[in-house]
């Protein structure tokens, strides 16, 4: 199958996007799968944001300023990208192809807007969607964070509506009830070829 830009994979491997409305427990998910699953190839996002306490350059975002974003899209080198928060979130093209091609099992997590360019981008790529148990614990997530001012929370959920009721838009969904079960469902789709 051809990608955007020329380039083709092994038939063996496809990249698996997963996304969900925000505070889904995404980041909790990815984090553990690269504690257990050291073979699974994350890519980490360009974002303009700055950085949370905690957070390192290069390990869980590129943090990036807005004239260094544009000159990205510009050149062509972000797989997808978008506006969020009021903040811009984009992936490396370059990096996912070559996983791709070595055949390394390769995961994105992104956000709904991502997931859309990347089926256009890429057809083949298996579309996950994680989804809370609920609305209600959605909330008491993103409420509970507490790194956020209430008027971003406020937009966080509004999002989350518009983000939930996308999830028919992928092609299988997966309910956040333990990270661990949503790791095991996560690596049993990305088929590693190497027995577990």
């Amino acid at each position: 199958m051809s990608i955007h830009g020329g380039d083709s994979l092994p038939h063996d491997r496809r990249l698996t996007v997963l996304s969900g409305p925000s505070g889904v427990g995404k980041s909790t998910v990815v984090a553990e799968l690269r504690r257990s699953h050291p073979e699974v190839w994350l890519s980490v996002s360009v974002t303009t944001r700055k950085p949370r306490p905690g957070e390192t350059h290069g390990v869980e975002y590129f943090f990036a300023d807005d004239a260094e974003f544009d000159r990205l899209i510009a050149s062509g080198e972000l797989l997808e990208w978008a506006d969020f928060a009021g903040h811009r979130y984009g992936t490396p093209r370059t990096p996912v192809l070559e996983r791709l091609t070595a055949g390394v099992p390769t995961l994105l997590e992104i956000d709904l807007q991502g997931a859309r360019q990347v089926r256009a981008a890429m057809p083949d790529a298996l579309l996950v969607f994680l989804a809370p148990p609920s609305w209600e614990e959605l909330e008491r997530r993103l409420r509970g964070r507490g790194t956020e001012p209430p008027d971003v929370i406020a937009r966080r959920l509004e999002v989350g509506l518009t983000e939930m009721a996308a999830e028919k838009e992928f092609d299988l969904t997966i309910v956040n009830t333990t990270v661990k079960d949503v790791c095991h469902r996560l690596i049993a789709l990305m088929g590693s070829s190497s027995s577990s």
